[in-house]
C-alpha cells in the first residue's frame, strides 16, 4: 500500500497510469500538461478532443499512446484562492476520482504529480499533505493492492515547512560539523596508535608457548543463546502499544507483503530504511529507536545527514513519517520506508 515520493520526470514514469494536472480543456497547457501532451503525441491530443473539458475536482482517461505507461488519468485541480474557496476538498477530490478510475481499469501503480502546485499557486506543503491523506485515506478503505507515486521534477522548487527548515538545518550544521571534527581526531589518534603497535612488534619477541584456546563447546553456547532478533523485538513493540499489525506497517507505510516475510522469519534483516520506519510507526524514543536499528544490524551516525534528520525527528517527538520523508527529500537524501 505504499505512497511514494520520488524524484523524477513523470512523463517517463513506467507504471501503469500517470495523472496529468490538466486544465479544463483537457487540450494542453505549461507545466506538467504541457510536458504529457508532448511526450505523448498528437494521439493525446485528439482523443482529449473528443472528452469535451473537464471540471475541477473530475477525472476523466485516455490512452497514453508514447509514454512508457498505459493510460493518462487527466483530472483539473483548484486554482489557490487564500484557502477559503473549497480548495482543499476540490483538490482531495481530484486525487479520489483519479484513484478511483485506475482502479476501475485495473491499474496497480500510479503517479501523480503535485496537483495544482505549479501555476495554480496551491502551496507546495499544502499539496503535498492532501495528496499523502487523500491517497492513505483512499487505499486504507479500498484494499493494499496499489502502489502510488507523488512525483516532484526538481527538488530546487520544492520547500518543506518553512517553520522547521531552518531548524533542521542548524541541527545538521552543529552535529555534522562535530561528528566529522571527532573522527579527523580519532583517524589521527588511530595512526598514532598503530605506529607504536609497528614499533612495539618490532622489538617484543613473540610467545610461542601462548596459544589461542579452541573452545568449541564455548562457541556453540554463545551461538546457541542469540539474543532477541529484529522480528521478535518489531513483534513484542507491536503487542505492548497495542496496535495491530495492519496498523502498524501503514502507519510505516510499508507494504503487507514485506511485513509477512519479517513476521515469519525470525533472522529476516530488513534495509535500513525498513527499520527506521518501523521506529517511527513504533514512536519509539531515541534510545528504543537505536536498540531496534541495532538487532537489525545498524546504528545512527552523526557522520550521515540522513541519520541526523530522522534523529532530529525522534528528539522532538515528531512521529508523522511523511513529514519525516518530506525533509529528507528536501535535503536530497534517501528516504525511509518501502
Amino acid at each position: 500500500m505504499p505512497v511514494l515520493l520520488v524524484r523524477d520526470d513523470i512523463t517517463r514514469m513506467k507504471c501503469d497510469a500517470i495523472v496529468n494536472a490538466a486544465n479544463g480543456t483537457l487540450l494542453g497547457g505549461g507545466g506538467v500538461d504541457g510536458a504529457i501532451h508532448k511526450a505523448a503525441g498528437r494521439g493525446l491530443y485528439l482523443e482529449c478532443l473528443r472528452l469535451g473539458g473537464c471540471r475541477t475536482g473530475e477525472a476523466k482517461i485516455t490512452g497514453a499512446y508514447n509514454l512508457p505507461c498505459r493510460y493518462v488519468i487527466h483530472t483539473v485541480g483548484p486554482k489557490w484562492r487564500g484557502g477559503g474557496a473549497g480548495e482543499r476538498e476540490l483538490l482531495q477530490s481530484c486525487y479520489k476520482n483519479s484513484l478511483s478510475l485506475a482502479a476501475e481499469h485495473g491499474c496497480g501503480t500510479v503517479a501523480f504529480p503535485l496537483i495544482s502546485a505549479g501555476v495554480y499557486g496551491y502551496p507546495r506543503d499544502q499539496a503535498l499533505k492532501v495528496a499523502v491523506d487523500t491517497t492513505k485515506e483512499y487505499l486504507e478503505s479500498h484494499g493494499d493492492s496499489m502502489t502510488v507515486y507523488v512525483v516532484i521534477f526538481d527538488r530546487r522548487s520544492y520547500e518543506i515547512t518553512a517553520g522547521i527548515y531552518p531548524d533542521i538545518k542548524a541541527y545538521i550544521d552543529d552535529i555534522y560539523a562535530d561528528a566529522h571534527t571527532d573522527r579527523r581526531r580519532r583517524d589521527y589518534q588511530m595512526t598514532l596508535t598503530t605506529e607504536s603497535s609497528f614499533f612495539a612488534a618490532a622489538v617484543v619477541a613473540p610467545n610461542p608457548a601462548k596459544r589461542v584456546p579452541d573452545d568449541k563447546a564455548s562457541l556453540a553456547a554463545l551461538v546457541a543463546d542469540l539474543d532477541e532478533s529484529f522480528s521478535e523485538m518489531l513483534l513484542r513493540k507491536i503487542d505492548e502499544r497495542g496496535m495491530t499489525d495492519s496498523q502498524c506497517y501503514k502507519k510505516a507505510n510499508i507494504d503487507r507483503k514485506l511485513f509477512s516475510k519479517i513476521r515469519s522469519d525470525r533472522s529476516y534483516k530488513p534495509s535500513k530504511g525498513t527499520a527506521l520506519a518501523f521506529a517511527i510507526a513504533l514512536e519509539l524514543p531515541l534510545a528504543e529507536a537505536r536498540d531496534m536499528l541495532e538487532k537489525a544490524g545498524y546504528a545512527l551516525s552523526h557522520s550521515s545527514k540522513a541519520d541526523i534528520i530522522v534523529e532530529y525527528f525522534i528528539m522532538n517527538g515528531r512521529y508523522d513519517m511523511f513529514e519525516i520523508n518530506e525533509a529528507l527529500f528536501a535535503f536530497d537524501q534517501p528516504l525511509i520506508g518501502v
